[in-house]
C-alpha cells in the first residue's frame, strides 16, 4: 500500500468551522514532512473530501492556497501535483510581487473615475455586493464575489483598459483572496474596507475613493508580507 493509499484510509472529520484551513494544514504537513514526496499527485477532489467528511469546494479552497504558497501545481487535466520546495507566491500566474506593483496603479485610479460616473445601477450593484459579503459564509463564495467586486469598479469607471486589466487579472485576484481569509485571516476587514469605497463612490467623491481603495490594497499587501514572513521563519 502506498503513502497515498495509506493516508487515504479511514475518514478524518473536521470542525466545520475551520474546514477550508484545517485541510490545508494537514495536508501542508505532509508535504513539508515528506510523507506526500514531491511529484506525488493527489487525490481527487472527491476522495479528498471523503477523508475529511467536507466538501469539495473546502477542498478546492485549500488547495489554491496550496499551489500559492508553491507546495503544490494543479495542472487541468492531469490533478494536483506535490513541488520540490516552496517558492514565490503565486496567484493565477502572477506573482504576489507582480499583483502588488500592478494593482495600485490600475485599481486606485479605477476607483477614483468611479465616484466620478458610476450611475445608480452601478452604485446598486456594489452595495449588493457588499451586502452579499457581509453575510456569505462560505470562503470560494466570498472570493467570488471579491473578485466581482473589483470587476465591477474598475468596470464603473468607464475606462475600457482598467476594466480590461482587472478582468485579466480575476483568477489571480481570487486566489490572493483565497490565500488571505484563510491565513490572514482578512475577510471581516475586507468586508469593512470594501464597504468604504463604496460609499465614497456613493458621495462622488473621488479622492476619498481613491484613499479608500489604497487603504484597501496597502492593507493586503501588509497581510501578504507577514505571510510571507512566516514562511520563511
Amino acid at each position: 500500500m502506498s503513502d497515498v493509499d495509506a493516508w487515504l484510509t479511514g475518514p478524518a472529520p473536521l470542525d466545520r468551522k475551520s474546514a477550508a484551513q484545517q485541510v490545508f494544514e494537514s495536508l501542508r504537513d505532509l508535504i513539508r514532512s515528506g510523507r506526500l514526496s514531491p511529484g506525488t499527485r493527489l487525490p481527487s477532489e472527491a476522495q479528498m473530501a471523503a477523508r475529511y467528511a467536507v466538501s469539495r469546494p473546502v477542498i478546492r479552497e485549500a488547495l489554491r492556497s496550496l499551489n500559492a504558497l508553491g507546495l503544490t501545481r494543479t495542472r487541468t487535466g492531469s490533478g494536483t501535483f506535490v513541488l520540490q520546495a516552496e517558492g514565490d507566491l503565486r496567484f493565477g500566474g502572477y506573482s504576489a510581487a507582480d499583483l502588488a506593483e500592478a494593482r495600485p496603479c490600475v485599481e486606485i485610479p479605477a476607483a477614483g473615475w468611479a465616484a466620478r460616473r458610476r450611475d445608480d445601477a452601478e452604485l446598486a450593484g456594489l452595495l449588493a455586493l457588499c451586502d452579499r459579503m457581509d453575510t456569505e459564509e462560505d470562503p470560494e463564495a466570498w472570493t467570488q464575489l471579491d473578485s466581482d467586486f473589483h470587476g465591477l469598479i474598475a468596470r464603473t469607471s468607464k475606462n475600457g483598459v482598467f476594466a480590461k486589466l482587472v478582468g485579466d487579472m480575476r483568477d489571480a485576484l481570487r486566489g490572493q483572496s483565497g490565500l488571505l481569509n484563510l491565513l490572514g485571516p482578512r475577510r471581516s476587514a475586507s468586508n469593512r474596507e470594501h464597504r468604504a469605497i463604496v460609499e465614497a463612490i456613493a458621495r462622488g467623491s473621488e479622492a476619498d475613493a481613491r484613499a479608500a481603495m489604497e487603504t484597501h490594497l496597502r492593507n493586503v499587501e501588509a497581510t501578504l508580507a507577514q505571510i510571507a514572513a512566516d514562511r520563511a521563519g
